[in-house]
């Protein structure tokens, strides 16, 4: 039996119906899957950013933190440095005091004479040549002579031989030296330094560790003390 007009258009209005119903279903289960991937992508790269701003301080607190120590090992080593300088002066300081004391002591006569027959059988006793040369501070020319005769004798006494000593006094030493006596073998070879100044180093050498100590107290950092 043949449709009539109005139930075709009934039918086709119900297919359009349908139709869009199922469109609009489908729109919605699109929108709905699209939303949810950008939600996951939206939560994906807040994720990505967040984990990269918290390296990004990270990386920067550690910076800070490097920094900081440096400035601190700076400052440390800054304050240890100016209490080495300190300690270093007074030590300076200790050695140009005793070399004040050793020109005074050079003043008297008595204990200047004994000095120098002391230095000059040391001197003899270190070289055991038979040509000796002294250097001198023109000041000191005739006491030395008076010791050379001296030493000469006692030291033959010892060694059983003779020695020919002279005195340079075309090359003394130089007046600003505290005294005491230069010695060198016959060929000039050998040098024994014992003016007071050399004495005094050699002293300083020796007994620097101990004053240190009786100043500074033992370093407890301090591993090796040869």
């Amino acid at each position: 039996m043949a449709l009539s007009d109005a139930d075709v258009q009934k039918q086709i209005k119900q297919m359009m119906a349908f139709i869009e119903q199922e469109a609009n279903e489908k729109a919605e289960e699109v929108e709905a899957k699209a939303e949810e991937e950008f939600n996951i992508e939206k939560g994906r790269l807040l994720q990505t950013q967040r984990l990269k701003i918290i390296d990004h301080f990270e990386k920067k607190e550690k910076q800070i933190d490097m920094q900081k120590k440096i400035q601190v090992s700076n400052l440390m080593n800054h304050a240890r440095l100016k209490v080495l300088k300190a300690r270093e002066d007074l030590i300076q300081d200790l050695l140009a005091d005793a070399k004040k004391r050793l020109v005074t002591d050079a003043r008297d006569p008595a204990r200047y004479r004994s000095l120098i027959e002391g230095l000059l059988m040391q001197g003899l006793f270190q070289l055991l040549e038979p040509q000796v040369v002294i250097r001198c501070r023109q000041q000191d020319v005739t006491l030395v002579k008076e010791a050379m005769e001296k030493g000469k004798a006692e030291y033959k006494a010892c060694v059983k031989r003779d020695i020919h000593i002279r005195i340079d006094e075309n090359d003394c030493l130089p007046p600003d030296v505290a005294g005491g006596l230069e010695m060198y073998s016959g060929d000039g070879r050998i040098k024994v330094e014992n003016t007071l100044e050399k004495r005094l180093e050699l002293i300083a050498e020796q007994l620097l560790p101990d004053v240190r100590v009786m100043l500074f107290k033992v370093n407890p950092n301090r591993r090796f003390f040869d």
